[in-house]
């Protein structure tokens, strides 16, 4: 008896919990950290897991805590209904450990976290639009539906580390709605840089007319006619002095003169 009260004395706190103590019924204020520690044989111990905690609640089948379809069905500000899978992050703050035995018991994870989750979301996503919540305002959602968790664990000795929107599931109709106006959209930013790629093409090959008939324009007018004459006698004289069998015609209209070696 003695050695069976003596090893009931003892009571070994695994590392990342707490101890909460009680006798008969009265939570005691004080906690034990991990450790071996020595305690009243008749005291009864609970052990808190301190340690960082999910608890997520989905649509895919075995994905949460609870099997089966667990999404959070909530209605909109237009009046549709949305689906939300959602993971709360959160762990036991230790010096508060007593009061949440007190207060709430050791499953707190279903008296506290899952109903103030839901409650939360359903309470803050009536203030968007479907659309909106999908997209534009869905930080702005999760931070808004943060904050008011934060404080309701605080106040039950619970810290919420982190909130995870992870998946918000439209309407069938409304989805398909989004789709094609996302089609539209990438067909008329296609169409955008076809006539852009046009307008580029067009320019240049205004640039390159422009260009061409300057050139044009420079050499009319550098040009007289007795320079076209010099420059034409040049080329029938290198013609004239060629190896090669010839025909050379030089001037023009009726005093042009033929001049072959054949």
């Amino acid at each position: 008896i003695v050695l069976g009260i003596i090893t009931s004395s003892f009571i070994q706190i695994g590392a990342g919990n707490v101890g909460v103590k009680k006798l008969f019924g009265n939570v005691q204020s004080d906690i034990l950290g991990s450790g071996l520690h020595f305690v009243n044989p008749l005291m009864e111990v609970e052990h808190l897991d301190a340690r960082t905690q999910n608890y997520t609640m989905s649509g895919v089948n075995d994905e949460g805590v609870k099997s089966g379809d667990d999404a959070i069905r909530v209605l909109t500000a237009d009046g549709l209904e949305v689906t939300i899978d959602l993971t709360v992050l959160y762990r036991v703050v230790p010096t508060d450990a007593p009061r949440l035995v007190r207060e709430t018991g050791v499953d707190y994870e279903y008296k506290i976290v899952r109903p103030i989750a839901r409650t939360r979301i359903r309470d803050n996503a009536v203030y968007y639009d479907a659309v909106a919540l999908y997209s534009t305002k869905r930080d702005e959602f999760q931070n808004r539906i943060f904050k008011g968790i934060e404080v309701d664990f605080k106040r039950r000795g619970l810290m919420l580390e982190n909130l995870l929107v992870r998946n918000i599931t439209l309407p069938a109709s409304v989805k398909g709605t989004i789709e094609q106006k996302i089609q539209a959209e990438q067909e008329a930013q296609k169409m955008q840089f076809v006539l852009q790629k046009e307008r580029q093409e067009a320019e240049r090959k205004r640039v390159e007319a422009q260009g061409i008939a300057d050139y044009q324009r420079i050499i009319g007018e550098g040009l007289s006619e007795k320079q076209l004459q010099y420059e034409q006698i040049k080329a029938m004289k290198e013609i004239a002095l060629s190896q090669n069998s010839k025909i050379v015609v030089m001037g023009k209209g009726n005093s042009s003169i033929l001049i072959s070696d054949k």
